[in-house]
């Protein structure tokens, strides 16, 4: 909990107890401060000035003129200016078209604004050679983020709410946020402003209850407050708790990372047998990890996304979540993928052509290697690679080709009474359409004996008058 709001002194003390608890500065390094002109942001870059010399630190301010408040952004702009000069502190004053940026791209004003201003926060921190960017959210942002990801639904990782230290990826960059501020009240921002006579400039648009989290401020956590006046202090509590637990999720995902996920291009493959022996949670957090990995962040990634990639494991090939940012998780046969475009990892080559097999005997056709024997039926070994499969000697129909499907293709299916059309049956076993002319299909004289890596034909089933077995077996080269 943070100290007395009239205790200037403990302020500091204890801003700089954070930073050396969290470790959110180092010797000699330039940290830049965001510093849009409001009494949170002016707060922090007068209490980094103070602690510099402590800290062993170069400052340096940014500030971002939005233009979207006419006169007053311009000055915001200005006041900041002012600060940092009279600080002795270098200032960067950057200026943007947010609602232009907001057109542009489709997004909300907020969405934009916070794109616009991450990248300008980016740019000017590698332009000055700035390894980290302070930024002045307090513990009440950090409740209010709390409350947002519960409404959201946004899952256990929401209810860490801010973290001290966070990396985002922006424009291809690595960028470095700090937040010192974390345990200090926004009342207490206010008046340390008002006790060193700082006077920073006031924002209406913050109490408009258009944003959600202005509505969280003003109306929903003031309600809370009614049911249980510690509620701060609760959400912090939780939100300590939540954290401990994640870390230790994250690294018993982490540890199975390399085991079950591979990143092939824009795309991760992720093991589906050994994703679906691991517990539900490390399950969860592998598939968030996955999504991390490709877009650089989890910002629009609900649990209710994570959800559904999490109900889709056990269905059958084919099955495919559209998720934020463009991403697709499909089911396939042995693994799950999770890309934009899962096309270039179809699992099978392009077949053309019709190709003979030997019996018995081995082949190379499109990519495949095939091996075709003759055993007793005494000497069938259970098989559970669905590449090969055993047939009726007896009941095979002149030589053997493998070819790809076509039109007006039909068999009978193991285990049904009538026959199906090929592009049916693999309609109603839900393979991939873009996987469908890839699947070799073997026949003899009489027709299709197998749809390979799905079901044999009934005519040729090994029973028990069987004397001869015809074993078949693809494997990828």
């Amino acid at each position: 909990m943070a100290g007395k709001p009239d205790d200037k002194k403990s302020l500091e003390q204890r801003v700089l107890g954070f930073i050396r608890e969290h470790h959110l500065t180092t010797r000699g390094q330039t940290l830049m401060v965001a510093v849009s002109g409001g009494q949170d942001s002016v707060c922090l870059l007068h209490v980094l000035h103070r602690l510099q010399s402590e800290l062993g630190i170069k400052l340096h301010a940014a500030h971002l003129d939005h233009r979207l408040r006419g006169q007053e952004s311009t000055g915001d702009a200005r006041y900041v200016a002012r600060l940092a000069k009279s600080l002795g502190i270098p200032v960067t004053i950057g200026k943007h078209d947010v609602l232009a940026y907001q057109k542009t791209h489709g997004l909300s004003l907020e969405e934009a604004a916070r794109e616009v201003r991450y990248q300008f926060l980016a740019e000017t921190a590698a332009a000055v050679g700035a390894d980290a960017v302070a930024v002045g959210h307090t513990l009440d942002d950090h409740v209010e983020t709390i409350l947002l990801h519960l409404v959201r639904g946004s899952g256990t990782r929401g209810l860490r709410g801010l973290q001290p230290l966070i990396k985002r990826h922006v424009a291809g960059k690595e960028l470095i946020i700090v937040r010192p501020l974390l345990t200090v009240r926004r009342a207490e921002t206010g008046e340390y402003c008002r006790r060193c006579q700082l006077q920073p400039r006031q924002d209406a648009s913050n109490l408009s209850m258009e944003p959600l989290r202005n509505r969280v401020r003003l109306e929903l956590l003031p309600l809370l407050q009614n049911y249980n006046s510690g509620i701060v202090e609760a959400l912090q509590r939780t939100a300590q708790i939540a954290g401990d637990d994640i870390v230790h999720l994250e690294k018993e995902a982490a540890r199975y990372w390399l085991k079950v996920a591979a990143k092939q291009g824009d795309v991760i493959v992720l093991d589906k047998k050994a994703l679906l022996k691991l517990p539900v949670g490390t399950q969860r957090n592998l598939l968030r990890m996955a999504v991390e990995n490709l877009v650089g962040n989890l910002k629009d990634i609900e649990a209710r996304h994570i959800e559904e990639m999490v109900r889709a494991l056990d269905k059958p090939a084919g099955k495919q979540i559209n998720l934020p940012y463009g991403l697709i998780f499909t089911v396939d046969y042995d693994r799950y993928l999770l890309g934009k475009a899962t096309a270039p990892l179809n699992p099978f080559p392009v077949l053309a052509g019709e190709h003979r097999l030997k019996t018995p005997g081995k082949a190379v056709i499109a990519g495949w290697q095939v091996e075709a024997g003759i055993i007793p039926s005494a000497a069938i070994i259970s098989d559970d690679n669905r590449f090969t499969a055993c047939f009726d000697y007896g009941r095979i129909d002149g030589g053997l080709t493998v070819r790809a499907r076509r039109r007006g293709d039909f068999f009978q299916p193991c285990g049904m009474r009538g026959t199906k059309k090929v592009a049916q049956y693999m309609l109603d076993a839900k393979i991939p359409h873009d996987r469908r002319d890839r699947i070799p299909i073997v026949t003899d004289d009489a027709g299709i004996l197998w749809v390979v890596g799905c079901r044999i034909a009934e005519r040729a089933k090994v029973t028990g008058q069987t004397k001869k077995v015809l074993r078949l077996k693809f494997t990828q080269i």
